[in-house]
C-alpha cells in the first residue's frame, strides 16, 4: 500500500490546549478547501475556551470522486482519510480526551467524511456537525445502525437543492444516526448556496457549547448543564 498522504500534514489548532479543557472540537474542510477555511467557521462560532483542531487533506481533498460514487472509485484515499482521523483521535485518547470529549464538525466533503467516521466507530462523540453532508456510498448502499450513540447530539443541515450533496442523502443520515440513539436535527435551507449560513452557525453554537459544559462539567459536581431542546 502506498503511504498515507493525509499523514504528517501539521493540524492548525486554535483556542487552549485540549487538555487544559478535556474537550476539543476537529474541524473538517471541504474539497479544494484547507484548514484555513474551517478556521473562519470555527471563529464564526466564537466559542470561548473551545480548542479547535483544523485538518488538512493532501491536495486540498479527501478523496478524488463524488461522495454517491462506487467505493471503489475513492479508494484508497478514501481509507487513507479515515486513518487521518483515527490518528488525530488516538493521540488525543492517549493524552486522556475519550471520544465522548470530542466533537466533530465538517463542512461538504468534511461532512461527509465526518459523517462516514462517526458511522463506522459505532460509538458516541461529544457531538457531530455535518454542514451539507452526508454518509458515503452509492444510492443503493444500505447501513447496518448496530452501534449505540447514546443520545449523542448531531446537526445535519443542507439545501433543498444543493449541487454536491443530494437531500435525500442527508434524510437517509438522519434516518441511520436516530436508528443508533442519536438525537438529530436536520435542518434545510430553500435555495440555500452551497456554504454554511449564519443560521446554521447559530444552531451548532448552542450545540457545541453544550456538548463542551456536559464534557467538561466536575466529576461528582451534582451540576446538570442545561440541555440544548434536541430531538
Amino acid at each position: 500500500m502506498s503511504a498515507n498522504p493525509h499523514m504528517g500534514i501539521p493540524p492548525l489548532c486554535s483556542g487552549p490546549a485540549p487538555v487544559a479543557t478535556g474537550f476539543v472540537a476537529v474541524f473538517i474542510h471541504g474539497r479544494t478547501q484547507s484548514s484555513s477555511d474551517m478556521q473562519v467557521v470555527a471563529n464564526r462560532l466564537n466559542i470561548a475556551g473551545m480548542p479547535c483542531i483544523a485538518i488538512d487533506a493532501a491536495d486540498n481533498s479527501w478523496y478524488p470522486n463524488q461522495f454517491m460514487e462506487p467505493f471503489a472509485k475513492n479508494q484508497p484515499r478514501l481509507d487513507f482519510a479515515l486513518q487521518r482521523l483515527d490518528q488525530l483521535l488516538g493521540e488525543l485518547n492517549e493524552r486522556g480526551i475519550p471520544n465522548e470529549h470530542v466533537a466533530i464538525v465538517g463542512f461538504s466533503q468534511g461532512a461527509c467524511l465526518a459523517c462516514e467516521y462517526v458511522f463506522r466507530k459505532q460509538q458516541p462523540f461529544a457531538a457531530l456537525v455535518a454542514y451539507t453532508g452526508g454518509l458515503i456510498g452509492p444510492e443503493e448502499t444500505r447501513w447496518e445502525p448496530t452501534g449505540n450513540l447514546k443520545g449523542m447530539p448531531v446537526f445535519l443541515s443542507n439545501g433543498d437543492e444543493d449541487p454536491w450533496v443530494p437531500l435525500g442523502r442527508t434524510r437517509q443520515t438522519l434516518e441511520v444516526f436516530m436508528a443508533m440513539g442519536a438525537r438529530v436535527e436536520l435542518k434545510v435551507y430553500p435555495e440555500r448556496s452551497h456554504e454554511v449560513s449564519d443560521d446554521e452557525i447559530r444552531i451548532s453554537r448552542t450545540l457545541l457549547q453544550s456538548a463542551m459544559q456536559l464534557a467538561t462539567q466536575p466529576p461528582g459536581s451534582g451540576q446538570s448543564p442545561e440541555r440544548i431542546p434536541w430531538p
